[in-house]
């Protein structure tokens, strides 16, 4: 095809690619760092992003194209299936899936690209994109995707700031004997992501598997679990931990040294007391005493409770999960 000066030609992803590829994803992130400096400076190294280039072909049934111009590689893309189970026929780009020297390339690619997904049936398409490149998000856009998730981060507190909750709640460290409530509560976040209008494909664990594992994990200090209180009633729970033990954070999403807001419900029926604000104003203070130099945490874009209380607490996207649907 043209685009109106050289041609550009797509190609399937070969191991001679991996350098120049690797070259574009260090420059994408190294862009990325000048907008978010908490993202890790290591990744803008050919070096290190070749790595995680590599590490997204390696991923079962993966699927890759380059983009060349007069010989030279101005784009590529990676794309592999997870669990149909849990994300239907699917594809997803993760973060290190695609980088280009202008973001009308990208369109290209993808355009090469879902042919042969949707041809093998694989018609949901999820992309990660570096939320501050309004050019490349825009692509994205204009390629039928939406926003689904939000990755974020924010500083953490200053030294002297205090959770200091409404006169009629208690927000403290969880104790032994709040685990049957605390199991409740796990359930409380994938039944409201059932419901409208996100409509999660995700099963919730029945109580009984809640309840084993936090009997299991109770003790660990990889995680810092909170609750708030209401007229001596639990009513909601947020637990923090490492960015690492996140799964749904590659290496090229992850800031330095951060602490994951990683879970957070409410009773529904003692909603609106503003226990989901404080338990995450403790997660907060706990990344700044745990000495973390940053504070991550992400949601659903439907999940409206979310997409109104994590922003306000100081959380700006880094990265944007695109979606879509074909039918």
């Amino acid at each position: 095809m043209t685009n109106g000066r050289q041609a550009l030609e797509i190609r399937p992803f070969g191991s001679s690619h991996l350098d120049a590829a690797a070259a574009l994803l260090a420059e994408r992130h190294r862009r990325h760092r000048r907008a978010e400096p908490p993202l890790d400076p290591t990744h803008e190294s050919p070096e290190t992003a070749g790595r995680e280039i590599s590490a997204a072909l390696a991923a079962d049934g993966a699927s890759a194209w380059v983009a060349t111009r007069e010989g030279a590689i101005v784009g590529y893309m990676i794309g592999s299936p997870k669990a149909d189970e849990t994300w239907g026929p699917n594809i997803w780009i993760e973060s290190a899936g695609h980088a280009a020297t202008e973001p009308e390339i990208v369109r290209e690619l993808y355009a090469v690209a879902a042919a042969a997904w949707v041809k093998a049936g694989r018609t949901n398409h999820h992309v990660l994109v570096p939320a501050t490149d309004a050019a490349l998000v825009d692509a994205w856009f204009r390629l039928d995707f939406g926003q689904q998730h939000v990755h974020a981060v924010c500083e953490p507190p200053s030294k002297d700031f205090a959770v200091i909750p409404r006169s009629e709640l208690i927000v403290r460290a969880a104790q032994p004997e709040d685990i049957p409530v605390l199991a409740e509560l796990e359930l409380v976040l994938p039944r409201h992501s059932q419901a409208s209008p996100v409509f999660s494909r995700l099963e919730p664990p029945s109580f009984e598997q809640a309840r084993s594992e936090l009997e299991a994990d109770w003790g660990d200090p990889k995680w810092a679990i909170f609750v708030a209180e209401h007229d001596g009633r639990v009513i909601g729970s947020a637990v923090g931990c490492a960015l690492e033990l996140s799964s749904g954070h590659t290496p090229l999403m992850r800031p330095t040294r951060a602490g994951f807001l990683g879970f957070a419900a409410v009773l529904p029926d003692a909603r609106g007391l503003g226990a989901g604000r404080a338990l995450g104003e403790a997660v907060l203070a706990w990344t700044r005493d745990a000495g973390y130099d940053w504070a991550t945490t992400d949601w659903r874009s439907t999940n409206l409770e979310a997409a109104r209380t994590w922003p306000t607490l100081g959380f700006r996207p880094t990265f944007r999960r695109l979606h879509r649907s074909i039918t």
